[in-house]
């Protein structure tokens, strides 16, 4: 089974980096799961028998990367989903689009519907049959060789929110092929990272972040140059709100 790459645990909390490919959870594909890996990864690391209880709290498409969190705790579980549906996690991404957009930064509010049969999601107007509301605020870090490195800061969590937010700012996410990008990548992934979650502990007064660098894959070469140190995890003061 493959080796799992363990951003920081502790009693309540197990972060992890989750490569692109990989599906969070079991699916059909009966493909080795980010949970099958890291409760397996527990099991070993604590010498616990029989079932390990591992809550899944938010997820990643299969097809991106970067920073997973899952709660050891029942009671990290509830307190961690309420942040989720508070919207009080921060979650930052970065992502590499094909051109360029027309600014250097802004907040991309769009309504969203998902189209279950085909998996995708289509811009419709407020009020549309499945409307919903997505918000992401956006900026560039830097643009070479007809590419733009974003950073992207979900202000609500709609599926494929990111992807389509590029995708409407006229630079649809490398590898993208859903929504626009003209052809894949190598490794089937698309060019889009978690690269920081910050939550607030279940059980401690402090904040907490996790943080992962980008795949060393050539179409990330736009946020290796950007001298890219990856941070440890600290504790922060609890902000109020």
């Amino acid at each position: 089974m493959r080796e799992l790459d363990v951003l920081g645990c502790d009693n309540h909390l197990l972060a992890v980096r989750k490569p692109a490919g990989m599906p969070v959870v079991p699916d059909s594909s009966a493909d080795a799961s980010l949970f099958d890996v890291a409760r397996a990864w527990l099991a070993r690391e604590f010498a616990k028998p029989g079932n390990v209880f591992l809550g899944v709290v938010h997820r990643l498409d299969r097809p991106v990367s970067g920073v997973v969190l899952f709660a050891r705790t029942s009671k990290a579980a509830a307190r961690l989903s309420e942040q989720w549906r508070a919207h009080r996690a921060v979650k930052t991404y970065w992502a590499v689009g094909e051109g360029r957009p027309t600014a250097g930064e802004g907040e991309h509010v769009e309504h969203l519907a998902k189209d279950e049969a085909r998996n995708v999601v289509h811009g419709v107007r407020a009020g549309a049959p499945g409307a919903r509301e997505a918000r992401t605020h956006w900026r560039v870090l830097a643009a070479a060789h007809g590419r733009t490195l974003y950073e992207f800061l979900p202000l609500t969590g709609r599926p494929h929110q990111l992807r389509h937010c590029a995708r409407s700012l006229g630079t649809p996410l490398l590898g993208d092929l859903k929504y626009g990008a003209r052809e894949a990548l190598a490794d089937a992934s698309i060019a889009l990272h978690a690269v920081r979650l910050r939550v607030r502990h279940p059980t401690l007064a402090t904040d907490r972040t996790f943080a992962c660098a980008p795949p060393l894959a050539p179409w990330w070469d736009l946020a290796h140059t950007q001298g890219w140190s990856e941070p440890t995890q600290r504790d922060e003061p609890v902000r109020d709100g």
